[in-house]
């Protein structure tokens, strides 16, 4: 028998080729050959056969545990990415969405007593057509008659209950009807709210027969009613934000005496458009006003109507110089003339009113509007 030579099972000698490939398979173990399984494959395997109802998962169809998904993480670093570069490009616009001063939004709770300090301070933003109170605090607070706050009325000095509350409710009617009706801030003569005083105040009812007819620094309509002139200052919009509160207590000779402490903001505009016809002014009138409720058994008076006590007011972009009987807001470079006075926050209800009776006092310049 050669060297490198087998015989094969039919007794055929084998090649050298045949003979090394036979010997290597030998050792490697044949392609096709059965192979034992693991000793985890068998524990699978009897795992299986005890739990039948796990269904047909072959000891191979092992599912890896599923990493953890970070693409939530992904979006929103990209979308805070792109926002900080939309504020770069157009941070007005942007600034808007979070001023806190969108219309939509409901308003400030009713004032119950004189603030401690002035609210806070808003971005400084332009005012519009459609959002004219924009970037000021008086977005935030309620419209006409609803900014005022009226109290629950308690029986006082002659008054019951009932009528205390009718005097609060006809004390808030005369606040309406001199600073917030149409036709008053048009210029029209205040009717009704003269209607609520008493007649025979006769200081009262002197000051406004001359106030109307030929004002002066002495017998100004401005000192009761907020009034405009038609033909060359128009209102903006038909909203005219309110701030304030009424309060009462015993006055003399048994009296209701009613305290009206109100600011009122107007936007206004020019009546015929000039160089810069789309610019608006915010004009923001405060009033302190004393009404006493007299008993006509002690006091001559009319039923339904007060004596005026005392009235203060401050106002700022409502005009100054020469007394026309009307507010005359400021616009162009007119406003930067007028800005000389003593520096005053219109909307810092906390400090008292500067102005009294006589409205000669020096004209403020507001550190905003």
């Amino acid at each position: 028998m050669g060297a490198g030579t087998g015989t094969g099972p039919d007794g055929s000698s084998r090649s050298d080729e045949e003979w090394e490939r036979f010997l290597r398979e030998s050792v490697a173990g044949a392609a096709d050959a059965p192979k034992e399984p693991s000793a985890r494959a068998r524990d699978v395997a009897k795992r299986l056969h005890a739990e039948p109802d796990r269904g047909p998962e072959g000891w191979r169809s092992y599912t890896p545990a599923q990493p953890k998904r970070r693409t939530g993480w992904y979006v929103v670093g990209l979308l805070a990415s792109l926002m900080l570069l939309v504020v770069a490009l157009a941070p007005g616009p942007i600034l808007d969405l979070f001023a806190g001063d969108d219309p939509a939004s409901p308003p400030l709770a009713a004032e119950t007593a004189r603030p401690t300090q002035a609210p806070p301070t808003e971005a400084a933003q332009r005012p519009t057509v459609d959002r004219p109170f924009r970037g000021s605090p008086a977005e935030s607070w309620a419209s006409g008659a609803a900014g005022i706050t009226v109290p629950k009325a308690k029986a006082v000095g002659w008054m019951s209950a009932a009528e205390v509350e009718r005097a609060l409710a006809r004390s808030r009617d005369f606040l309406v009807a001199s600073n917030l009706d149409r036709g008053v801030l048009r210029g029209e003569r205040p009717e009704t709210a003269i209607a609520l005083i008493n007649p025979h105040q006769k200081d009262v009812q002197d000051l406004l027969k001359s106030a109307f007819r030929a004002p002066s620094e002495e017998n100004d309509p401005l000192l009761l009613v907020s009034r405009f002139q038609p033909s060359r200052i128009r209102l903006v919009g038909d909203v005219v934000k309110t701030r304030g509160l009424l309060s009462y207590r015993e006055g003399k000779r048994g009296a209701l005496q009613v305290t009206a402490d109100v600011t009122f903001v107007y936007p206004v505009t020019r009546a015929v458009a000039g160089g810069d016809g789309d610019e608006i002014v915010r004009t923001i009138v405060r009033r302190e006003l004393i009404l006493s409720w007299d008993d006509p058994d002690k006091v001559i008076t009319e039923p339904g109507t007060f004596s005026i006590v005392s009235y203060k007011y401050d106002m700022t972009n409502g005009g100054c110089g020469t007394t026309t009987g009307y507010l005359t807001p400021p616009f162009g470079t007119d406003r930067q003339v007028e800005e000389t006075g003593t520096a005053v926050d219109p909307y810092d209800r906390s400090a008292p009113i500067r102005r009294s009776e006589s409205a000669g006092d020096e004209c403020g310049t507001a550190t905003r509007s």
